[in-house]
């Protein structure tokens, strides 16, 4: 056996044994070697893929799809990692064309489905699913994964019993517990207390478990009314994944400081300006930027694009930012070079991949392009903004209620009360400068006021939007679209008033996070 067929081997051992540094060691010379091999361009692209390198992946993956166009896995991850560098059109249009690839297994089925939800083709993620769970019916992530499908159609009944059949299989699949538990409102004749309470000393040791679990049982008293335990459970729930985030406020502390050094002071809108951008809808996660989203894209001349990172990856290679989904303090001082109309012109190509070339306005609602509204600002001067603000107490309880995705770059301060009071200060912080540096073009929304008088804010929401008034708009709750957010459950009913004032109910545990707001002067 020559050298090369050795290290061959080797790199297949390594890739099923998912020793990534090993497969990329070995897979570098191989590439270099026999650059018209698929699976070793296959191999070195997930490789990299998984440690967190996709821009380096894709030529891979694009390379071994390329070269073996009949291989479905091949197809799947090339999907995937176009959406990991943030090109959602492109992931969208090759995840549609591998549905005519024969399928080799359940596994590159998951991979695709998966990629299908995160572009927001539900329906096709659905028959993805459904196709892999009929080849694989034993296999509890595929039923999972179908229900997420599901939930985002809005198709509850069928989406817990996808669940429940995913426990049945796997009574250890943690994350099907907590997405159980969120599915609908628990009552004391039909609820999980019993189960998962039985589950949590098989947990003991398990981080991922005991925080799905823990969150699950809190949701669940909750909904029982019986807060001080849902309040124990909650901290208990975040406590043990707090280890794993490496959270440091000071980090946030330094960000604010440089976006707003970098942004003062910023141009004067045109005199006149045309009302005809994209709609940016932000604020803190869980302050009602999905309702706001489903009001505004109810409207007949608005398509909801749901939350595009595309701004942010655009903004990052303007940059030159190695981290195209969080900005660094360093990276800011390329604000000067930046080339503002390429910036928006870029941003407004890959958006309208998404929602249709002659779809109209559309909104972008991202909660945490907040960062980013100085550089909207100067981007697209046509741009609208609307900012929801939720009672601050509130609104940190709800981020610490949600278990935000492990993967995603934004929420490690969700983890203690504490932290996400710190976040929100900085928050608060950066909307007052953008509120000063940006006059009128920055529409404050609040929440409460949202519930107690729709129509009035909605008819302010549509007329700073330029829009004329639609009726539809106070129906929110028939819009049919799919929804990506942890709101999906909520938004498919009508405004109430259930959880306003909602941190009151917790009583003592809340009084380190109000002491901060009140230093802060944001709490009372």
């Amino acid at each position: 056996m020559n050298a090369l067929a050795q290290q061959y081997n080797q790199l297949i051992e390594a890739f099923n044994r998912m020793d990534w540094p090993r497969a990329l060691t070995l897979a570098a010379p191989l590439v270099e070697a026999a650059p018209e091999h698929p699976l070793v361009r296959f191999v070195a692209g997930i490789a990299l893929l998984e440690t967190g390198r996709a821009d380096a992946a894709l030529p891979q993956l694009e390379a071994a799809a390329r070269l073996d166009p009949a291989r479905l896995d091949f197809a799947s991850h090339h999907a995937r990692a176009l959406l990991a560098t943030g090109r959602v059109a492109q992931a969208r249009r090759v995840a549609s064309e591998a549905e005519a690839i024969p399928p080799r297994d359940p596994a590159s089925l998951d991979v695709l489905g998966q990629v299908r939800v995160q572009v927001g083709d539900y329906d096709g993620a659905l028959a993805t699913f459904s196709h892999a769970a009929a080849l694989a019916p034993t296999q509890p992530q595929l039923h999972l994964n179908r229900a997420s499908a599901l939930i985002g159609l809005g198709r509850f009944d069928e989406a817990e019993q996808a669940l429940e059949q995913c426990l049945a299989l796997a009574p250890r699949y943690w994350r099907a517990h907590y997405s159980l538990a969120q599915l609908r409102r628990q009552t004391p004749a039909h609820n999980h207390l019993a189960r998962l309470q039985a589950l949590l000393p098989e947990a003991a040791n398990d981080p991922a478990a005991l925080t799905c679990l823990h969150l699950a049982l809190a949701k669940e008293h909750e909904d029982l009314g019986e807060y001080r335990s849902a309040i124990t459970h909650l901290i208990a729930g975040k406590r043990a994944a707090r280890p794993t985030r490496n959270y440091d406020p000071a980090r946030d502390v330094a960000m604010v400081d440089a976006l707003i050094d970098a942004f003062d002071p910023l141009p004067a809108p045109a005199e006149h300006a045309p009302i005809n951008g994209p709609i940016f809808i932000v604020g803190m996660p869980r302050s009602g930027t999905t309702l706001v989203d489903r009001i505004v894209s109810s409207h007949s001349a608005v398509r909801s694009a749901g939350e595009l990172h595309t701004f942010g990856h655009a903004l990052a290679r303007a940059l030159r930012s190695a981290t195209p989904y969080l900005l660094d303090p360093a990276v800011l001082a390329h604000v000067p070079g930046i080339d503002w109309p390429a910036l928006g012109r870029a941003y407004l190509a890959h958006a309208r991949t998404v929602v249709g070339e002659d779809s109209g306005r559309f909104t972008d609602k991202l909660p945490h392009n907040f960062l980013h509204l100085g550089a909207v600002a100067r981007a697209l001067p046509t741009a609208r903004i609307v900012c929801l603000r939720r009672q601050p107490m509130d609104t940190c309880l709800s981020n610490f209620r949600q278990l935000f995705a492990a993967s995603a770059p934004y929420f490690d301060y969700s983890y203690a009360l504490e932290d996400v009071g710190r976040y929100y200060v900085q928050f608060d912080r950066l909307m007052a400068h953008w509120t000063r540096t940006l006059p009128g073009r920055v529409l404050s929304i609040d929440y409460e006021e949202l519930v107690d008088h729709q129509e009035p804010v909605t008819r302010r929401l549509l007329d700073f939007c330029g829009l004329p008034w639609d009726d539809a708009c106070l129906h929110f709750e028939r819009n049919a679209a799919p929804v990506t957010t942890p709101s999906a459950v909520q938004v498919r009913s009508t405004l109430h008033r259930d959880s306003l004032e909602r941190w009151r109910r917790y009583g003592a545990a809340m009084d380190g996070l109000r002491a901060i707001l009140i230093e802060a002067g944001i709490a009372t």
